[in-house]
């Protein structure tokens, strides 16, 4: 019986899914440090993962007979993929699941602070009457400045729209624009005119600390500020100063450089008595709808990565998407993307007088993968060939009963 761990407190219907097609799955409700998840990972096939549990080259070098990755949320950035892929270690995530959830989060935080809730929230708590328009706005009529224009930027475009607001967006990319929103040609540009400025970016090293004082120096005195995509992106101390200085209105924040590891851990952020401040605990994409979808999403995928070879949607190996095997065997020859590989596999095949009644062959950068349907099935002396033509990284073999 193939064995799953999923970590992180990951939605219980994903355990559900992958207990339904055989699998034995464990489950845990936190984070795992490096040495600990090499101890967890003995004798497991696949792992679920979130946000704050990272793969790293040993974690994968320790524990090869791992197959496969679900990251059960929007980013990848805490597996080490190229060494996913050197292992024939597959990864796969949700990149449209939560989409919504946090787009809502983000509209939410923009009304708020523009009406100064959180800052007359916190007077009242503190016995302070203090009726008054003073720095209090309407979204109608204001500038949004959206910094990224992927799945969740371009949808927050869309809802902002509709409440109103003028529409901004600087990518490195270009994008088609959602309704009457227009692009920006740099930075700079989209700053100096925004009122609202919410970053949705991924999380690639090269974004690393790439919004800090020379950032904020450039926005528009009295706008706000929206961070919910990477908490490495954001200069935290200059954010604060800005804030002190009343130069920005408010902010919100749901993503920091460094999160706790499990819920009700400890948390300090020099943020926390800032007036008008939204401070969440990295919950964009938190709500029941979509933490069903992602569970669902990323355990299927996984399912039929094990069961059929499918990578569709794999973030780190050549996509292909097949349906289940009405041949003898499938044989999945995930290797190096030299010249001639695929040639020698149905040399071997041929030479065992292996039929091959189906055939896909990807390939991404330094990695090719082939999925082959033979006849009959292959003998011990034929895997050992395969396995042995210079350059295979992993020989998954499925036969039928």
């Amino acid at each position: 019986m193939p064995k799953a761990l999923l970590l992180e407190n990951i939605h219980p219907l994903a355990a559900e899914a992958l207990r339904k097609d055989g699998f034995d799955v464990e489950t845990m409700t936190g984070a795992l440090n490096e040495d600990e998840l090499i101890d967890a990972l003995d004798g497991v096939d696949l792992l679920g993962i979130r946000s704050k549990t990272t793969v790293t080259r040993k974690v994968l070098d320790a524990r090869p007979e791992l197959s496969a990755i679900g990251c059960f949320c929007i980013g990848t950035n805490q597996v080490d993929l190229g060494a996913a892929a050197s292992k024939g270690v597959a990864v796969f995530n949700a990149p449209y699941s939560n989409t919504r959830s946090v787009v809502e989060l983000v509209i939410c935080d923009i009304i708020c602070l523009m009406r100064r809730i959180p800052a007359h929230t916190h007077h009242m708590k503190h016995g302070v009457w203090d009726k008054s328009a003073t720095g209090s706005h309407e979204v109608r009529g204001k500038t949004l400045g959206i910094i990224g224009y992927g799945n969740i930027g371009s949808q927050l475009s869309v809802l902002a729209e509709a409440l109103g607001m003028r529409v901004v967006f600087y990518d490195l990319d270009e994008k088609l624009a959602m309704g009457n929103a227009r692009r920006c040609e740099t930075l700079t540009e989209l700053l100096e005119q925004s009122d609202a400025v919410s970053i949705h970016v991924d999380g690639r090293k090269s974004n690393r600390g790439f919004f800090g004082e020379e950032q904020f120096a450039q926005m528009k005195p009295g706008a706000i500020f929206i961070n919910a995509s990477r908490g490495f992106i954001v200069d935290l101390d200059a954010l604060k100063n800005h804030l002190d200085s009343g130069h920005i209105a408010g902010a919100a924040i749901d993503v920091f450089p460094e999160e706790p590891k499990s819920k009700g851990d400890p948390f300090i952020t020099p943020l926390a008595n800032e007036d008008n401040m939204i401070l969440t605990p990295h919950i964009g994409g938190s709500t029941l709808e979509a933490q069903k979808n992602i569970a669902v999403f990323v355990a299927q995928r996984l399912v039929d990565y094990w069961f059929r070879g499918s990578t569709m949607l794999s973030v780190n190996l050549p996509q292909i998407t097949v349906g289940a095997c009405k041949s003898a065997a499938r044989l999945c020859h995930l290797h190096q993307n030299f010249p001639g590989i695929l040639a020698k596999v149905n040399q071997y095949l041929g030479e065992q007088d292996l039929n091959i009644t189906a055939q896909s062959l990807g390939t991404e950068g330094e990695i090719g993968y082939a999925i082959v349907d033979v006849s009959g099935k292959p003998s011990r002396n034929t895997l050992d060939a395969l396995e042995a033509i210079p350059g295979t990284i992993r020989l998954r073999v499925f036969e039928r009963d």
